[in-house]
């Protein structure tokens, strides 16, 4: 799954500059040249950085991420900016972002503080049992860090064996997670199906089946 940056920047030069950098590295940008544009995309987006200009049109960047962050989105952001003052240094920080860069700055440095921010920001989402990762935000399971394509069953019983790991799941409760007391599909035979097919899909782990009790994921 691509990362998704939100660029909050005026200065079309710099921003051709920069979006040809960041794709290169294959994530994908959406700009914006103004706040107001850059908040109605996050209403109806997901982004996993924030790139913000402050001396921006309509809605600054340091208003942005504050009442982003006073409305709980703790999606990791970086001021490029042209100041220098230590006053606006700390008007940036107290306003929620995770780093400050002026401009101009060396691109590699540039590069170093997303990749290290998106792999805090990774840690803090997922829980992972061995080569299996939880994104609980986005309600993905990743193997070996590639994306698992999973029915909705799949996903919630796979996610029951993750947060059991090692120990083993009574069929009892496999069935309260899957199936509602009204839907009648739920069986022995249904909950092998689903088995099996994650079995195909994570070739190094482990599955047992646990005789008269359930099942459980070795990790």
């Amino acid at each position: 799954m691509s990362i998704k940056i939100l660029l909050l920047e005026d200065d079309l030069l710099f921003t051709e500059t920069l979006i040809d950098l960041l794709e290169e590295e294959e994530y994908e940008v959406f700009h914006f040249p103004n706040g107001q544009d850059a908040l109605d995309s996050m209403y109806e987006n997901k982004f996993d950085m924030y790139l913000l200009d402050i001396n921006v049109p309509l809605i600054n960047g340091i208003s942005l991420l504050s009442d982003l962050r006073a409305a709980q989105d703790e999606t990791p952001a970086i001021f490029l900016t042209s100041h220098k003052e230590k006053e606006m240094l700390q008007q940036g920080f107290l306003s929620g972002c995770d780093d400050f860069l002026t401009k101009p700055f060396d691109n590699t440095e540039l590069l170093l503080r997303i990749q290290a921010l998106m792999k805090r920001s990774k840690a803090k989402e997922a829980e992972c049992a061995g080569a299996l990762c939880h994104d609980k935000v986005h309600k993905s399971i990743y193997y070996n860090e590639k994306l698992l394509e999973l029915s909705k069953k799949e996903y919630e019983l796979l996610v029951l064996l993750m947060n059991h790991a090692n120990s083993p799941v009574p069929k009892e409760l496999i069935y309260e997670e899957l199936w509602t007391s009204a839907d009648r599909s739920g069986s022995d035979g249904a909950i092998r199906v689903y088995i099996n097919r994650l079995k195909q899909l994570l070739p190094t782990m482990r599955i047992e089946n646990i005789r008269g009790i359930g099942y459980k994921l070795v990790s």
